[in-house]
């Protein structure tokens, strides 16, 4: 699937452009973006320092953008209590099982939701306007609608700036629902598969689903800090 570089810590897949870091995420099942206290379990530790940003590129954080856009890999902010994360839609669709059932939306979180029903997708500054808040209460909203895993990202366009119209990595993201992204997407593109968000599992289950795929890659981790990333 892609080279091998060395971390300090073990020999890891190399992330080296869009299609290594979207075949890393659906083998994983589930990665968080940045490192963390569990070794390797991120995007960050398969890439090279030199690939993370590269004067000719903007590495994994440019990348995303093809991963969110590829249609089976959910994008939010839904591990160690809010921090950025990537996974399969089977595997979201197990955390997903198993958030819903614990944590329960705020009035201003489902005055957001319902918004988002309404419109189809909703930003930053769509949540500032209902809600008549600043962009730092807007953002601590969409966090926790996030790690509810009520919302992900629905999609990201790049920002072109200046008069020559250039591209240092400013981004643009709009928010969904879950479902909206992945079971009945309005426009389908060529190759988009409507999948179920239905789980079959009860919530305790889903959750140790979750960890087990978790497990499978980060090796021995120990119970009290996988609790950590997942609840």
């Amino acid at each position: 699937m892609s080279i091998a570089v060395h971390s300090g810590r073990a020999w890891l897949p190399e992330v080296v452009s869009p299609e290594t870091m979207h075949d890393l995420i659906l083998e994983y099942g589930i990665i968080a973006f940045f490192e963390n206290p569990i070794p390797g379990f991120s995007i960050e530790d398969h890439t090279s320092p030199d690939n993370w940003f590269h004067d000719d590129f903007l590495g994994p954080w440019d990348w995303k953008i093809e991963c969110v856009q590829s249609g089976d890999i959910a994008y939010g902010k839904f591990l160690w209590g809010g921090k950025a994360a990537f996974a399969s839609v089977e595997v979201y669709r197990e955390l997903m099982n198993w958030r819903r059932s614990r944590i329960k939306p705020s009035e201003p979180e489902q005055k957001v939701l319902s918004l988002m029903e309404e419109q189809g997708s909703i930003s930053i500054a769509d949540i500032r306007k209902l809600l008549g808040v600043k962009k730092s209460a807007a953002d601590a909203v969409m966090t926790k609608l996030q790690y509810q895993a009520r919302v992900v990202t629905g999609d990201i366009q790049r920002v072109y700036r200046g008069a020559d119209l250039h591209y240092n990595g400013w981004q643009r993201s709009s928010f969904c629902a879950p479902e909206a992204l992945f079971e009945d997407l309005d426009f389908p593109f060529p190759g988009f598969k409507p999948r179920s968000l239905q789980s079959s599992l009860t919530p305790e289950e889903s959750l140790a689903f979750v960890k087990d795929v978790v497990l499978k890659h980060a090796g021995n981790v120990p119970e009290k800090l996988l609790n950590k990333m997942l609840l």
